[in-house]
């Protein structure tokens, strides 16, 4: 299905954004876990987060659906997973896969994970390669470096485990494993990445310690069912903050987003090239700091990003790249090759679909340099490589423009913020 994005003078107004992705991947996971029933609000009903539920109710898991956003999980218990009858299909969740590797790897049954063609195409040995350490039996394409994955688990050993790269996904599954391993399991990063996992292991009781720079987990704890209320996911706020900052005019609250300083980076980044971005309203709830964000148009100017900024704002850089456009300057990005195998090679599309709007994009080996301030043209035709923020971020370049863009194969948008484009319009 194409979208026809019209040129918007400003956005105003208050609006909520869907639930955090990352944070709804794990209550449903760790809810199937735990002892008892857990309580989910503000779920994020997108396609990645619907595909967990899917995989754990093959897995015996009973999850009711209340409500859009609202489902009850009953829990199995640490050790209540049942082999499932057929493949596990992931669709396009990187995070369902990875973080589903490390629970798997802990049962004393047989499985196969297997999702769509850019899951296929993902790398999972980072994942594979510690998992078999300790002591998981997985075989897959390329030696397990690649799905679909065969995965016999149990009789796991606790390691610790130095990350070669600051990577959530990485570290959430080597803790998951941990539950299931003798002894402590530990893991180390060479820069800290988002800690969803720690904070809600945490919340189900977990003890969760740092020792000599590793997070380490117990094997045999146990997980006690929570309230888990899921805030607005600050990677979907990401592309009305920029459309906020880049339209003069602009003057929009975003109410109930997750404010978790690991996922910050783009506030930062936006501040720090002169949008005005306020946190009102901050509280805490299942660990997780929430604020209502206040943003207003400012004179950008360009920046560079890099180094231990990128773990905080990795989903958030094809979006940031088009706030660069309408900075004042050379905005640079570096140290950002994780890009490369995300839904699609995020280095490359965006360098590509940006120009279609006479951007001055030059695509570098870990990162992009942005030359603006460019006026973006209007009647580009965009293609998004099925992936989601491609396709947002290429939606607020429309915004922008001096013309309507059409962006092609928009259904995308449906894995993390179903709805994206009718809030865009009424926000006008």
């Amino acid at each position: 299905m194409d979208m026809v994005i019209q040129p918007a003078g400003r956005v105003q107004g208050e609006v909520k954004v869907p639930g955090d992705k990352s944070i709804s991947h794990r209550a449903v996971m760790f809810g199937a876990l735990a002892d008892g029933v857990t309580q989910v609000r503000g779920f994020l009903p997108g396609a990645d987060c619907l595909s967990t539920v899917d995989c754990f109710r093959k897995m015996g898991v009973e999850v009711e659906m209340l409500s859009e956003t609202e489902l009850r999980v009953k829990g199995a218990g640490l050790d209540g997973l049942q082999e499932p009858s057929d493949i596990l299909d992931v669709g396009n969740s990187g995070t369902t896969a990875r973080l589903m590797l490390g629970i798997l790897a802990g049962q004393n049954f047989h499985s196969t994970v297997t999702g769509d063609a850019s899951i296929r195409r993902r790398p999972m040995g980072r994942v594979t390669g510690p998992l078999r350490e300790m002591g998981a039996v997985i075989d897959g394409r390329e030696d397990g470096r690649l799905a679909p994955l065969s995965v016999r688990g149990g009789g796991l050993r606790g390691i610790n485990y130095d990350s070669p790269v600051g990577s959530a996904q990485v570290k959430s599954a080597v803790l998951l494993a941990g539950l299931y391993a003798e002894g402590m399991t530990g893991v180390k990063e060479p820069e800290q990445s988002r800690d969803h996992t720690e904070r809600m292991l945490r919340a189900f009781g977990v003890p969760v310690t740092e020792q000599d720079g590793y997070i380490t987990v117990q094997g045999g704890s146990r997980l006690t069912a929570a309230e888990i209320e899921v805030p607005g996911d600050i990677s979907s706020a990401a592309f009305l903050l920029v459309a906020a900052a880049i339209l003069p005019g602009s003057d929009l609250i975003i109410r109930g987003v997750g404010i978790n300083p690991t996922r910050t980076g783009i506030i930062d980044v936006l501040r720090e090239m002169g949008a005005q971005i306020e946190c009102l309203n901050e509280r805490i709830s299942g660990d997780e700091p929430i604020a209502d964000l206040h943003v207003k148009a400012g004179e950008l100017k360009g920046v560079t990003v890099r180094g231990n900024l990128i773990p905080r704002l990795i989903d958030e850089i094809p979006v940031l790249a088009v706030a660069a456009t309408q900075a004042e300057g050379v905005t640079e990005i570096r140290d950002a090759k994780e890009l490369k195998v995300k839904e699609s090679n995020r280095i490359a599309t965006t360098a590509a679909e940006l120009r279609k709007f006479g951007a001055q994009v030059e695509e570098l080996e870990d990162g992009l340099r942005i030359t603006g301030r460019t006026k973006l043209q209007g009647g580009a035709v965009v293609e998004t490589y099925h992936d989601h923020r491609i396709a947002m971020a290429m939606a607020v370049a429309a915004l922008a423009a001096d013309g309507a863009a059409t962006i092609r194969d928009w259904e995308s948008v449906d894995v993390s913020f179903p709805g994206f484009a009718q809030l865009v319009q009424n926000i006008r």
